[in-house]
């Protein structure tokens, strides 16, 4: 028997929804594959075979009373208010559909209590792993609850506190990146976009799952380097003081994100999974400006990154123009070559196989069947 897999996406920014689409393309196709959602239009278009099952949107869900409200949230839980009937309901339908599907493995991308759900269903769990400062109580019981973990980056990003035990249970698949489009030389990639071929060129770069790049720092980084276009792909969160520079463009959002990376001297970024495996597949030059999120997940993923000397890590955006003129310097002295193995071609398929072969090891057949003790 091929047993099913199924996933669950948080629908905050498209990072996660894109991974799973890239996990689920590498599975062999007799493999049944659903996923559990409250963004399904995430998966619109996507021409794998699944079962699209929608979830209630549970953020921003209102508390009933002022009572209910007060009740504190205990450490084994990040985020589990009383008295919503869309908590209610995401559980009712993913029990509901773990059980009817009979499901061989559940890959909780991401949510600490529904991997605890999971374990608690008799459901083998496997998390994918993020950085950030997770020692706390509901993390560990998540990961302790888990058979697995899948780091969708490289082994060398590890963090120096992340435990043994749970380290030795986690599968490194490489960096995986869930673009494709074909990698251009610089000089390829600026005559397609009809940019100068001799000026310095910094790509700033955001992904979808925050408010966007703050742009003041950027109107100061403009002025700075004046001799350098700054070109900025995804949104900017405004002020309304700024000024204006004509050095300075921003473009939204663009499909063709590998080529304006192609055409980079200089990335600036955030330090969001995705984002960075991009930027290193192309191989260039990384500012990693991380930015906020839950249990420090950016800024940790950001020392990672500079431990080893693939990117210069902002702490804080330049405010001064020595500072950007300082801070873009020691992106010139950068190597690329050192940023590039944070890229693997095969992560996705690597990640596949190890899922695959989990669910198949979890569920041998011939094995005969042990009764469960208390």
């Amino acid at each position: 028997m091929t047993r099913p897999i199924a996933f669950f996406v948080h629908h905050q920014g498209r990072g996660h929804a894109n991974r799973t689409m890239a996990l689920v393309e590498a599975f062999s196709r007799t493999r049944p594959v659903s996923v559990l959602t409250a963004g399904p239009h995430l998966f619109e278009g996507f021409s794998r075979d699944i079962e699209l099952i929608t979830l209630p949107n549970m953020i921003g869900a209102g508390v009933p009373t002022e009572r209910l409200y007060a009740e504190p949230t205990p450490p084994a839980l990040h985020c589990v208010p009383l008295g919503l009937k869309e908590m209610r309901g995401t559980m009712r339908a993913i029990i509901d559909h773990l059980d009817a599907r009979d499901v061989g493995l559940f890959v909780v991308d991401v949510s600490s209590e529904i991997a605890l759900l999971s374990r608690i269903a008799s459901v083998p769990a496997v998390q994918i792993r993020m950085h950030g400062d997770r020692s706390d109580t509901g993390h560990i019981a998540s990961y302790e609850s888990s058979v697995g973990m899948l780091a969708p980056f490289d082994e060398s990003l590890e963090q120096d506190d992340y435990p043994a035990h749970l380290r030795a249970k986690t599968f490194y698949s490489g960096g995986l990146c869930t673009t494709r489009d074909p990698v251009s030389t610089r000089e390829a990639a600026r005559r397609k976009l009809g940019l100068d071929p001799t000026r310095e060129t910094i790509v700033v770069l955001t992904g979808g799952g925050g408010a966007g790049t703050p742009y003041a720092p950027l109107t100061v980084g403009a002025r700075a380097l004046p001799d350098a276009d700054w070109l900025v792909l995804g949104p900017t969160l405004k002020e309304g003081h700024e000024t204006d520079f004509s050095n300075l463009r921003e473009l939204g959002w663009v499909s063709n994100v590998t080529d304006y990376l192609a055409a980079a001297d200089i990335v600036v970024a955030s330090a969001g999974d995705n984002t960075v495996t991009e930027i290193a597949r192309v191989g260039r030059p990384l500012v990693i400006a991380p930015e906020w999120r839950y249990f420090n997940e950016q800024i940790r993923k950001a020392e990672a990154i500079a431990a080893v000397g693939a990117a210069v890590h902002a702490q804080r955006w330049p405010g001064d123009l020595a500072g950007w003129q300082g801070l873009m310097e020691e992106a010139r002295r950068l190597d690329p070559a050192r940023i590039a193995p944070l890229y693997r071609k095969d992560a996705a398929q690597r990640a596949a196989t190890w899922l695959e072969s989990l669910t198949d090891e979890l569920w041998g057949e011939g094995q005969q069947p042990l009764a469960a003790t208390g």
